[in-house]
């Protein structure tokens, strides 16, 4: 018997309607269009406007695009994976919620945190419980409202960030394709450099963190930029080199879509051309823990079977990785 590789064999996104352009910020910040287009890519970015909405609403969304289109069955998932930065509230997972709300009765569910690198991280997740062998179905949701905890007379992060979720559906493969090899780090150095203050066991909720205006995120660009650019490079190197890839043989490069500078330092160390790099940074914005599934899904119809894809993710704590895997279906 040949060995069980984990394999996405369906995609699905969701994207609010409210579109908040530059031109829209220019009215509420100290920022223009010419200047948050050169520094991070960033035209325009999706917002969730209803207020009784929220992080579950956009991973139901998504997960029931992927489910309409891959003609699936929610009652033979065994699991649900939400990698988010955003929970709908504390405790209560929002994963169990999901997974409840689009049929999903006989799936066990959880979140994953890991900031920006949290669906990266949950490939790595799913793809071990698919490899074990005892579950053939794993759906994987990257979903985040960020403008929930994003200050809007910031102009140094509301520029940046937007809502969406996507979907990917992993299940066994037994012809060598799917999830190669992955190459995931941290460092605790990165704590106070992109953060949220209040809202933890430190610094619970109280009248002095709301009136400080300590539940919105707060990032330090310059050293974030920094670490950013040299760690996912790096990783996207390391990956490449571990299993003797060429930059002829990698197919496409789908990198976490924080900064288009960011973007393209990776693309330039792994030496891909400009048309190996999947980007929507310019619509969406930094959707945090969408990023990457987003990105699936919108180009989902050039990827080809057997294509290799080399994943790449950057986020606050510091958390980062690559991951190498080689696509598995035509759409």
């Amino acid at each position: 018997m040949s060995k069980i590789s984990a394999a996405i064999t369906a995609v699905g996104s969701y994207l609010p309607d409210f579109v908040l352009t530059n031109e829209i910020l220019e009215t509420m910040v100290d920022t223009n269009d010419e200047w948050i287009t050169s520094r991070t890519g960033i035209k325009e970015r999706r917002i969730l406007k209803d207020p009784n909405k929220g992080t579950s609403f956009m991973a139901i969304e998504a997960a029931k695009e992927l489910l309409k289109k891959g003609n699936i069955d929610p009652t033979e998932i065994d699991m649900v994976i939400v990698a988010t930065a955003t929970p709908d509230m504390p405790v209560a997972s929002t994963a169990v919620y999901t997974a409840s709300q689009i049929g999903a009765v006989n799936a066990f569910a959880y979140d994953l945190v890991a900031a920006c690198s949290s669906f990266l991280y949950g490939i790595s997740t799913a793809a071990k419980y698919i490899e074990s062998g005892r579950y053939k179905k794993v759906l994987l949701i990257g979903a985040d409202k960020m403008s929930s905890i994003i200050d809007y007379t910031d102009r140094a992060t509301c520029i940046i960030f937007g809502d969406g979720a996507g979907a990917v559906l992993f299940e066994p493969n037994q012809e060598g394709l799917g999830v190669q090899d992955e190459y995931l780090r941290s460092d605790g150095v990165g704590r106070e450099f992109l953060k949220i203050d209040a809202g933890g066991s430190i610094r619970p909720p109280s009248k002095e963190t709301v009136d400080n205006n300590e539940h919105y995120v707060f990032q330090d660009g310059r050293t974030v930029f920094k670490f950013a650019v040299s760690n996912m490079a790096d990783v996207s190197a390391k990956i490449m080199e571990r299993n003797e890839l060429s930059n002829d043989d990698v197919d496409f490069l789908i990198a976490h879509q924080a900064n288009k500078r960011i973007i393209d330092a990776t693309a330039n160390r792994m030496g891909l051309d400009q048309a190996k790099v999947l980007m929507n940074i310019q619509r969406y914005g930094n959707t945090t823990s969408a990023t990457l599934p987003l990105l699936m899904s919108d180009y989902e119809n050039q990827l080809k079977k057997g294509d290799n894809i080399v994943l790449a993710a950057f986020g606050g704590g510091f958390t980062w990785g690559s991951i190498y895997l080689k696509w598995a279906y035509n759409s």
